[in-house]
Parts: C-alpha cells; sequence; structure tokens
C-alpha cells in the first residue's frame, strides 16, 4: 500500500522566494513559472526483520548487528580494574578479565596492538587500559579490545626492562669482558640519533670545538614512538654495511620515560651489542639510564659528554705531548745516569778483580814452578850430583854404557867438564 506525501515547506518560508536555495542567486520568472514537482511516493514497510517467525534473522547477523550498535554507541576509552585470568595464547593474543569489586568484563589484546604495551599484566595488577568496546560476533561475547595498557605506579615498564635485562644477561651481553675500549683518535665518527634533535647540534659542536679534523657521518634515525626500535636498528645495521666508522655514538637528548623507551627495546640493545666498531651511549640526562647504556662499550651521562669521550681536546693533546717531553727527558737522563754508574761500578770491579786475579795466579805460578823446580835436573845438580852424556848427547846412566877410552862429557852444577873412561868400568854388586 502507498500514499502520496507532498513535501512540507521549512516553517516561515513564503510561498514563493526569492532566493535560490543551490544556486546562491535569485530565481527568475522563469523558473517561478515552472509547475511544482510531482508528489513524492513512499512505500510503507511491510514489517521489521525478526518482527515474524517468518522474518527471523540469522545468529550471525544478530551478534555483528550487536557489535556495530556497540561499537557505534563507545567510543575508545580508558578503563581501570584489575587483571586476572590472564592468558598468553599460542597465537600470540592475550586473554584476561579486568574487573572490579562489583563486575568485570572480558578483555582481549591482538598481537598486532601489543607493542604500545611494554610487558604482559599479571594477575592481580591493577591497570587502566585504554580500547573499544565490541563484540566477538562468532560467540555473541561482548568484550574489550585494549590496545594500550598503563599500571598504578611504573610495573609493566619496569617488568619489561626485567625480563629484557634478564635475557640480555644470560646471553653474556652485560659482561663487562666483552666492553671494547675507546679509540683515542678516531678520525670517522657516525651518529646515530634524530637529524632534528638538539642532541645531533650538541654533539657537532663538542668535537669540531675540541678536534677539528673529526669526521662526523650522522645516521639518521626516529629516536620515539613506535618506529624508532625499528629505525635505530636499522641505522646500526647501516653502519655495519658500511665500515667507514672508527666510533659510533648512539642517543638522544632528554625526555619523558617515554620518550625514551625505544632504548629499553631488546632489539635495540641486541644491534647495539653486534655492532662491529666501539658504541657509546648516550640516552638522556644523567639520571636516565637504559639498556642501551647497559650493552654499550662506554655509557655518556649526556650527548656532549659522549663527545667528550670520544675526543681528547687540543689543550689535552698538548698538555699530555708536554708530559711525554717530560717523562721522556726524565727517563733519558735517568738512562745516562744509570749506564754511567754502571760503567763505573764495572770498571773498578774489573780494577779490583783483575788485580785479585793477577795476585792469586801469580801465587799459582810461584807454586808450579816450586814444584817444577825440586822435579828439575838442574836442582839435583846443584846438590852435588852430575849427569853424564855420550858425544851424541844420550845420557849415560848405567856402567854398562861406558867403555874403555869411550869420550864423555860431564854435566855438573855450573858446566860440563870433558872426560874420557879408563879402564874397565865396573859394576857395583847389588
Amino acid at each position: 500500500m502507498t500514499t502520496r506525501r507532498t513535501p512540507r515547506r521549512a516553517e516561515g518560508q513564503s510561498e514563493r522566494s526569492d532566493l535560490d536555495l543551490f544556486g546562491g542567486g535569485l530565481v527568475s520568472d522563469v523558473a517561478r513559472s515552472e509547475p511544482p514537482p510531482p508528489p513524492i511516493e513512499y512505500a510503507e514497510p511491510d514489517g521489521y526483520p525478526g518482527e515474524t517467525a517468518q522474518s527471523a534473522v540469522a545468529v550471525s547477523i544478530l551478534t555483528q548487528t550487536a557489535r556495530d550498535v556497540i561499537e557505534g554507541a563507545f567510543i575508545p576509552l580508558w578503563v581501570r580494574g584489575e587483571i586476572s585470568d590472564f592468558k598468553s595464547h599460542r597465537n600470540g593474543h592475550w586473554y584476561f578479565c579486568l574487573r572490579d569489586s562489583t563486575a568485570q568484563i572480558r578483555c582481549v589484546v591482538w598481537k598486532r596492538d601489543q607493542r604500545g604495551i611494554p610487558a604482559a599484566p599479571d594477575d592481580g595488577m591493577q591497570v587502566a587500559a585504554f580500547g573499544r568496546l565490541t563484540v566477538y560476533a562468532a560467540r555473541g561475547e561482548m568484550q574489550y579490545a585494549v590496545t594500550k595498557m598503563e599500571a598504578e605506579g611504573d610495573g609493566l615498564r619496569r617488568k619489561a626492562l626485567e625480563i629484557t635485562r634478564a635475557r640480555l644477561e644470560a646471553d653474556g651481553l652485560l659482561a663487562l669482558e666483552r666492553k671494547r675500549p675507546l679509540p683515542r683518535f678516531p678520525r670517522v665518527i657516525a651518529v646515530v640519533t634524530s637529524p632534528d634533535g638538539a642532541a645531533l647540534h650538541d654533539i657537532v659542536a663538542v668535537l669540531h670545538r675540541r678536534v677539528a679534523n673529526v669526521r662526523v657521518v650522522v645516521v639518521p634515525c626516529a629516536v620515539q614512538g613506535e618506529s624508532a626500535p625499528e629505525e635505530i636498528c636499522r641505522a646500526l645495521d647501516r653502519v655495519n654495511r658500511w665500515a667507514g666508522a672508527d666510533l659510533v655514538i648512539v642517543g638522544r637528548g632528554g625526555g619523558s620515560r617515554e620518550d625514551l623507551w625505544a632504548f629499553n627495546h631488546e632489539q635495540v640493545a641486541r644491534a647495539v651489542a653486534a655492532c662491529h666498531v666501539p658504541i657509546i651511549s648516550a640516552v638522556g640526562h644523567e639520571v636516565d639510564i637504559s639498556i642501551c647504556d647497559l650493552v654499550a662499550d662506554y655509557r655518556a651521562p649526556t650527548p656532549s659528554a659522549a663527545a667528550e669521550a670520544a675526543t681528547p681536546s687540543r689543550t689535552e693533546l698538548v698538555g699530555d705531548l708536554r708530559k711525554l717531553s717530560l717523562r721522556m727527558s726524565g727517563a733519558a737522563r735517568g738512562t745516562v745516569r744509570w749506564h754511567t754508574d754502571r760503567l763505573r761500578h764495572l770498571a773498578r770491579d774489573l780494577s779490583s778483580c783483575s788485580a785479585e786475579q793477577i795476585s792469586t795466579r801469580q801465587t799459582k805460578l810461584e807454586t808450579i814452578a816450586g814444584r817444577l823446580h825440586a822435579l828439575s835436573p838442574l836442582a839435583t845438580l846443584s846438590r852435588g850430583y852430575s849427569v853424564a852424556r855420550a858425544a851424541d848427547g844420550a845420557t849415560l846412566g848405567s856402567a854398562a854404557a861406558f867403555q874403555d877410552g869411550m869420550p864423555f862429557d860431564l854435566i855438573v852444577r855450573d858446566g860440563t867438564v870433558p872426560a874420557q873412561v879408563r879402564g874397565t868400568p865396573r859394576e857395583q854388586a847389588s
């Protein structure tokens, strides 16, 4: 059944208006002379879905309609309550209940939304969760889809820090033995930070003031926000692939805990540990200590302090050269003095040793000479003995060696006496 309805004019509108509501100008006389539009026909509905058994709706349509109604009626909002029945499903999603003293609601954190939450909450933890009320159409269950979460105090962030630190410590990345010394005179320094931050300006100003010939290479990246951890890791990977830096400074200026949170990310800490050259971490101010600071080879309290630690100043170099010059001069004088004294002592020791050796050897020679003299035939001759020798020099030591008329020489203490045998020699009776 259809009825005809004529569109009603707005209250207070005259039958003939001089304004064209669509064109903005005056209506011409030709337009006024046109006949009025025909009446609009509206079809009266026979009923609404689900009014009768014949128009019953499917369960899926009911739950999907309920989801649309609830999601349209509630804007995303923060809800405070206590965590209970927390479960981490094997598909990566988190399921739990958020309750107070009189009510509870089922909650879910999809795997894709967990990046905005520092760590998984624990049962009994008081939290404020941000999300949207919705309906899980497949089961017809109302649930709260959470995308952000903050615990009372710093519970979630402290838990995330403890978990990350425990993993890194188990892998030996926090050990002092693995920290490398910084190069004394780096020629190329890579700075991983935001190109628009004050930290970069401070680092460059300090470096050029201290050592004018150092080359600074900026590797830009975001230092806060959801994309910061991934960008910092990519920047460090570029430094590794480039392999032209002697030293790396990674960090940013001060900020809130949320602003600095990217440097507590486990992925960033492992990228710092995997860097091929020594790294200085300069995150925030002196009171701000991050996981990145613990893994880096050197932790600087501020970006300016990182630049000072990376390079010596000209004043320090001049002072060091003066100290080295004085030490070298003193060492040279000391060496000359020591060797002079040593030579003097050696000369004295040599002289003393020589005199003693001469005296000792002279005494030995005298002793040997005395022994030789005692065994010498001349000593025997000096006691009144003589030696007979034939004309050919052979010693005549027995009576049988003499023959009648044989000439021979008789050697006595002070000379030689020619002699001749007369008669037949007689042997002494034994």
